[in-house]
């Protein structure tokens, strides 16, 4: 009779050890976590930089990357005989010196604000044509079966490489036998030309990412392919037609190369225009610093309007 309770003894001091781990359990809320590993000193230093000191240093790179925006901004602001005396930053210890009549001026000259109007006379259509276009091309690229479909999108994508300053004479030359050489189609022309293959090839590796289901489902409703690109395809490619139309918009406002040489001489692009004031007159900074300053905020302006589906785009296709 004396040895069943020396046997019975290892359950029991079993069942006490696993008593307490569960009481240990609960009373640390769960499993007893495992021992985490040692972080490296890269990733020690990469914690302790993401925090306030990394945002101290952001916040002053971008104010130094601002810096020639803001001076810009405020030597517009500021007569010609004080731009000429001492820097923008002595707007700060005499801010009596802000003046908007450099800008009354810039409205009164017909040079400036007419080529304000050949710019937006350019940029939107050559904005518009490609948006138009590249959707249609891409959408066909990637849902539409036809002969010869992939070898031509590899000759698109062959046509990114191609640099501009390739097609100057060239197209100078079509352009001259034609009739619109020195004219607004023709500066269009040769943008949208330009922009296709960038435009083509961006849309179409995104629609090439929308379900085949989705598709499907709409041609089983009785959608033809316009109604179903217009109804489906167009709507779910927001974000990347809103970028595309955002590197549009910025390369044709920004462009001075074939401005140059395309463009009617006697109403030139901003970029054009303000070459010209500096080459004919060269001290009329009350001119040229609120003209540069237009020149640029618009497209800032545009850039910020769409900054949300810009975003979204780049977002979509990194993670696709």
């Amino acid at each position: 009779m004396s040895s069943a309770p020396e046997r019975n003894s290892a359950p029991d001091v079993n069942t006490a050890r696993i008593g307490r781990q569960k009481a240990v359990s609960r009373k640390t809320g769960g499993t007893p976590e495992a021992p985490k590993a040692e972080q490296s000193l890269g990733a020690r230093i990469a914690a302790r930089a993401g925090g306030g000191v990394m945002r101290v240093f952001l916040v002053l790179v971008a104010l130094f990357w601002l810096m020639p925006t803001i001076g810009l901004l405020l030597s517009s602001l500021r007569g010609p005989q004080d731009i000429a005396a001492t820097g923008w930053w002595k707007i700060f210890t005499a801010p009596s010196e802000l003046t908007f009549e450099n800008y009354q001026r810039l409205l009164d000259n017909a040079t400036i604000t007419g080529s304000l109007g050949s710019t937006i006379m350019i940029t939107v259509p050559s904005t518009v044509l490609v948006v138009l276009i590249g959707s249609f091309a891409g959408y066909a690229f990637a849902w539409m079966e036809f002969p010869g479909r992939d070898w031509l999108f590899l000759l698109v994508v062959g046509l990114l490489v191609v640099p501009v300053q390739v097609a100057l004479i060239p197209v100078s030359e079509l352009f001259g036998t034609i009739g619109i050489f020195e004219t607004t189609l023709g500066v269009v022309l040769f943008h949208t030309a330009f922009g296709l293959p960038f435009a083509i090839f961006l849309l179409r590796n995104f629609f090439a990412e929308i379900p085949r289901e989705l598709l499907e489902a709409a041609r089983l409703d009785g959608a033809g392919e316009i109604r179903l690109f217009t109804r489906v395809v167009m709507p779910l490619g927001g974000p990347a037609i809103a970028s595309l139309g955002i590197f549009q918009f910025l390369w044709v406002w920004n462009d001075m190369l074939v401005a140059l040489i395309f463009a009617d001489s006697e109403s030139p692009p901003i970029t054009v225009a303000l070459q010209q004031q500096v080459r004919q007159f060269g001290n009329n900074i009350d001119v040229l610093a609120p003209g540069a300053f237009v020149s640029m905020v618009i497209p800032l302006a545009v850039f910020f309007a769409f900054q949300r589906q810009f975003v979204s785009g780049v977002m979509a296709g990194a993670v696709k």
